[in-house]
Order: C-alpha cells, then structure tokens, then sequence
C-alpha cells in the first residue's frame, strides 16, 4: 500500500475505535516524521493531516525551514534537551515531552523574553522504563505544581509511550491509569492548567489507546511504513 492507502486506512481504524472509546472525543492524529522526505511530508499534508511530529530537535528544525508552511502544526515528541530549546521553542504547537524542572524554567525564560505562551504536556513513564524520559507517575502532580510557577508555559495535558510488549491487558492497564490520573488532575481546577490532551497511543497499539481515552495519537511507520 501507498501513503495514501495506508492513511486512509489508520483513519478508519481511528473512527472504529471511537466507538468503543470511553470518551466517545474526536482524536487528534499527529503523523510521526522521523526520517521522512519534504515530499513525503507534503503528501500527508496535501491529505488533510495538519499536526506532524519530530523526535529530534535538530531534524525538526531543519523541515519546519524546508516545508515553509504556516498551515502545519509542529509537534515536539521526543526528547527535548535545555541547550536545544532555543532552535524549536517558538516553532511548535506543542511539546510532549516536558519531564524536568529545567526543562520547563528554559522554556519559561525564552517565553517571557518573547512574550509568547509555549503549550506542554507533562511526559509520564507509565512502564517505569529506566530508558525512557518521562516523570513518575506518583510523581506527576506534584511536578505539576511545580510547574504552576512559570506563567509562560501552559499544561495541555499529559502524553505517555507505553511499553512495547503484546500484552493487551498490560497496555490496557497502562492507559487505564494514564486516564485516571488526567482525571483526577482535571478535577481538582488548577488554575492556568487544562488537561485537553491526552497523547497515548502509537502504530502498535493506538486502538486500544483510543479506546482506553486517548484524544491524541502519534503515528509513523503505519502511515509511511519502514524507516530505513
């Protein structure tokens, strides 16, 4: 199958698992661009996927230059190092992957310096992975009052990579208590922040994420198939 073929088809499979969701919300697809071509990029784009997303600062920075295109969203997804900041900070919709207290003050001081709000998700390791980035989850709201003290960047929600194992009952679990802790956040009104996203879910394992609550997921190798 084309692009195009395989768009189409994740699509669908979105729309199915809507039906199923507990949430029953609209799903926002950001289309992971990890290697891929200017043409490639264009090709989705030409097909309606507006959001685009980049694991690597310097490969984000470089296609937001080459693509030219004030109609994209760009999507920060991997990891963000401090002294990287300044190349992306004013380019992107929305960084997923806020997990540090320096993180967030870097952010902070270049919004300020603008004038600017910078959109965030607090990354949380729901599979307690030591490889990956991501607060604790018994963490999370207490770094998210943390967070509370830099007026600049603002709380969108919360993303998560769950563990990449086969166990559909695990993963369920995973985002089960990703749900529950956006929740439990969103109830208790903190001022300046809203739980608008929740960013779970990628080429293996988006259904279920979708189906347990997601409203955003990140999707590559099913749209473009193999990175080289």
């Amino acid at each position: 199958m084309n692009i195009k073929e395989n768009l189409f088809k994740i699509l669908e499979e979105i729309e199915d698992a809507k039906k199923y969701s507990i949430t029953n919300e609209d799903v926002t697809l950001v289309a992971v661009t990890k290697t891929r071509t200017i043409e490639e990029i264009n090709e989705v784009h030409s097909l309606g996927i507006d959001n685009i997303g980049e694991n690597k600062v310097q490969e984000l920075k470089n296609k937001i230059d080459l693509l030219n295109n004030s109609t994209i969203n760009y999507h920060m997804i991997g990891n963000l190092q401090t002294n990287k900041v300044k190349y992306i900070y004013d380019k992107v919709a929305l960084i997923h992957s806020l997990d540090r207290l320096n993180l967030i003050k870097e952010l902070d001081k270049r919004a300020k310096n603008d004038n600017i709000f910078i959109n965030c998700l607090i990354q949380v390791n729901i599979g307690d992975e030591p490889q990956k980035g991501g607060v604790a989850y018994e963490e999370t709201e207490s770094f998210l009052e943390k967070c509370l003290e830099y007026d600049n960047v603002k709380i969108k929600g919360l993303m998560t990579i769950a563990p990449n194992v086969n166990d559909e009952l695990f993963l369920r679990e995973c985002f089960q208590k990703m749900f529950k802790l956006k929740e439990k956040i969103k109830s208790k009104n903190y001022k300046e922040v809203e739980m608008q996203y929740l960013s779970m879910g990628m080429s293996g394992d988006f259904k279920i994420a979708i189906e347990e609550g997601s409203n955003m997921v990140r999707i590559g190798t099913s749209i473009f198939g193999s990175r080289n």
